[in-house]
């Protein structure tokens, strides 16, 4: 308290001091709206990319919509701020793709997935085609991998000759995968579910292998249970219903 009267009646002192107080208030106010202003332009181009890499992932795709797991559900993502008003827990909710082809049929499904790598988080988006139970491609959305090293998951050729047929089919009882995806060492690929691993990159690539293994026993299962209603685009409400859509076809 005497240190601040006397700064107080130290006229110069003082004044130095309200102008860093205000100068560092003005700061962090900038700082703030800079991140709200710049925050949807930041999510529009993140979801760009996402757009960009579902259509070179399946190309004779025309069209997506997109949904969202919750839980044990898959609703359309319109549902998104309802559902998270109703909801009591913070319950995990993953964006889900659908592509269909011009005949209006499903052809593919993506979702995202990451796993910590050698440097940082490795971000990705895989496609499964329900027809096969199987992983058919993946596109690197995030990553901080070595350069020329670990970062080859993402163009090595040999190493996404792996995401050609990549086995997720599940048990009889259609609660896990038949066999978990793990990667092994380069060259010594046997399995549909292996990962042939990048020499000299075997982190990055166990990662890979990792990230998918978790998200495919989690979410394929559900996509599965579910399958019928994501193969139409096109959904309807009850007659006089209100709230989420109904999980029902229609093959207009």
């Amino acid at each position: 308290m005497a240190a601040f009267n006397h700064l107080k009646n130290n006229s110069s002192d003082w004044l130095m001091l309200r102008a860093l107080v205000l100068i560092a208030t003005i700061s962090g106010l900038l700082v703030v709206m800079s991140f709200s202003l710049s925050k949807p332009y930041i999510e529009s181009n993140k979801q760009q990319a996402i757009d960009k890499a579902l259509f070179e992932l399946v190309v004779n795709a025309s069209d997506k919509k997109e949904f969202i797991i919750a839980g044990d559900k898959i609703l359309p993502a319109s549902e998104l701020m309802q559902l998270k008003q109703e909801q009591s827990s913070e319950a995990e909710i993953k964006p889900l793709y659908a592509l269909y082809n011009k005949q209006e049929k499903l052809i593919s499904l993506a979702l995202q997935a990451e796993a910590s790598g050698y440097q940082d988080k490795i971000q990705i988006l895989y496609t499964f085609d329900p027809k096969c139970q199987c992983i058919r491609g993946i596109k690197v959305l995030k990553m901080a991998e070595t350069p020329g090293i670990g970062d080859k998951i993402s163009s090595d050729k040999d190493f996404l000759q792996n995401f050609i047929e990549l086995d997720t089919s599940l048990n009889e009882d259609w609660g896990t995968l038949k066999n978990k995806i793990v990667s092994v060492k380069h060259g010594k690929k046997r399995h549909l579910w292996e990962i042939d691993s990048i020499s000299g990159a075997t982190i990055s690539s166990s990662a890979v292998a990792r990230m998918l293994n978790q998200s495919a026993q989690q979410f394929v299962p559900i996509i599965m249970k579910h399958l019928s209603f994501l193969q139409s685009k096109v959904l309807h409400r009850k007659p006089g219903q209100q709230g989420k859509a109904v999980l029902e076809l229609s093959h207009e």
